[in-house]
């Protein structure tokens, strides 16, 4: 343990002149947040170099003092960019002091200076927008991975006829192509929204200060532009206090584990032994210490399982920023964990998936077995009674009672003779059985966002348009 005494040095350095007495162990320990917050370190170094550019503007540093820093704090970015988790190891307060302490050790005094004009309030907003706008960067680039992979696979099992289900019902035939392009539209969503979160960020809050802005004649709006923002913030008491960036990243996060829960459920449920529609690699899955003949889809129920973290990183940040009086408290020291664990989570979910499709076998015989099985094309069969000009509400009543005779006879629909179908309505012929062919079920949801293959293959297409950009 360090002592009280020199836990009080270490925190005079940024805030102790008020203070007769160092604080607690017990206290430093459960205020300390350089445990996790050293993840910022690139960016707080970042946000350093470009406000020692700014104050140097400002007249604050000569020259001389302005080069030294940016030399000075280029090598810390150098060497936290090669192993930055001894960081955390450190026994400073936060990554701002931390990266404070190590610059005054490179050029002693000149290293006190660098903070003038700026509190740790304008510095952990910056660094937390700098953060989310990499981490969006990286669940863009893996969202486009596992879109590309559903589109190939998309167009490998382009036809492949496939049970559709409602209230986990087999309802309609559909083809697994289908199924897949309506996981590719809702990770498309995913990626708009984290776009859309990118674009919002996009404001600099340095040069806030505290909480009334900065005293010193700092240019922010070139501030802002330095550091790759699109303008700076314009209420000092919001830009210290924000933190709609972190909860709308944590939305985003939560919406796409809500799609890969989903997608993660339906495959667990297709794999299983009742379905065995699709074949999952051993890749990702693992067996059973007792039953040796167990292959358990651990990889999909896991993303499953997490998605309930990530949930709840979002509702942990909202109940935080509820009633948070302006401007900046430490309750919003709260928002890092949960939003590095949340977007970690979501990124390792995003690509497992991704993991999960590249080698998925797709069992024909057993989906098409399934497709006309629970008289799916029983809609159809509809339709052929409205064709013979019986109204739909009739025609539903009537085929209702054919299903319960085919079920009572166990046969299905296609199965049954025109003799049995006239006991319920007399106008039938042979194109009956036209009208309960699955393919031609198909071919006829031939509507934009249809199953019929035509407008599947255009959906393909449109997606190869989109995907090409990125």
């Amino acid at each position: 343990m360090i002592g009280n005494e020199y836990c009080r040095e270490v925190y005079m350095a940024l805030w102790g002149g008020r203070f007769t007495q160092g604080p607690d162990q017990r206290f430093k320990d459960y205020n300390d947040s350089l445990k996790f917050d050293y993840r910022l370190a690139i960016e707080d170094v970042e946000g350093s170099i470009a406000w020692a550019y700014a104050i140097f503007k400002a007249g604050v540093l000569e020259a001389k003092e302005y080069e030294d820093l940016k030399q000075a704090l280029n090598e810390l970015l150098q060497e936290f960019g090669e192993d930055l988790d001894k960081i955390a190891q450190a026994d400073d307060e936060d990554i701002h002091s931390y990266v404070e302490r190590r610059l005054i050790e490179k050029v002693g005094d000149l290293g006190k200076k660098l903070h003038t004009g700026r509190s740790r309030n304008d510095q952990v907003a910056l660094d937390l927008k700098l953060w989310c706008r990499k981490s969006i960067n990286i669940t863009l680039n893996s969202l486009v991975s596992l879109e590309k992979t559903l589109l190939e696979k998309s167009e490998a099992f382009s036809g492949k006829i496939f049970p559709g289900y409602t209230h986990l019902q087999r309802a309609q035939p559909v083809t697994f192509s289908h199924w897949l392009l309506a996981y590719l539209a809702m990770f498309e969503r995913d990626y708009q929204r984290l776009v859309n979160a990118k674009n919002l960020l996009n404001t600099c809050p340095l040069g806030s200060a505290a909480l009334a802005g900065t005293a010193y004649n700092i240019d922010r709006e070139a501030l802002a532009k330095s550091l790759g923002f699109a303008d700076c913030t314009h209420n000092s008491l919001d830009a210290v206090s924000d933190r709609d960036h972190v909860m709308e990243l944590l939305s985003c996060a939560s919406i796409c584990m809500v799609h890969l829960s989903r997608f993660a459920e339906d495959l667990i449920i297709y794999n299983s032994g009742e379905c065995r529609f699709v074949e999952l690699s051993d890749k990702v899955t693992s067996g059973s210490s007792l039953m040796p003949q167990k292959k358990n889809p651990d990889a999909l129920e896991l993303i499953r399982g997490k998605c309930g973290r990530v949930v709840g990183a979002l509702s942990g940040m909202l109940v935080t920023c509820k009633a948070l009086p302006l401007a900046y408290d430490k309750d919003l020291q709260e928002d890092k964990e949960r939003l590095f664990d949340a977007m970690d989570t979501l990124d390792d979910s995003i690509c497992m998936a991704t993991l999960v499709l590249s080698d998925i076998q797709l069992n024909e015989n057993k989906s098409v077995e399934a497709a006309l099985g629970g008289y799916s094309n029983a809609t159809e069969l509809a339709d052929y009674l409205v064709k013979k000009g019986i109204p739909f509400r009739e025609a539903h009543s009537i085929v209702g009672r054919v299903v319960l005779y085919a079920i009572s006879k166990e046969k299905p629909l296609e199965n049954l003779s025109l003799d049995e179908y006239r006991e319920f309505f007399n106008d039938v012929d042979d194109e009956v059985y036209v009208y309960l062919k699955l393919e031609n079920i198909i071919a006829k949801r031939n509507v934009v966002g249809g199953v019929a293959i035509g407008q599947t293959q255009k959906e393909i297409a449109r997606f190869k348009q989109i995907l090409q950009s990125r």
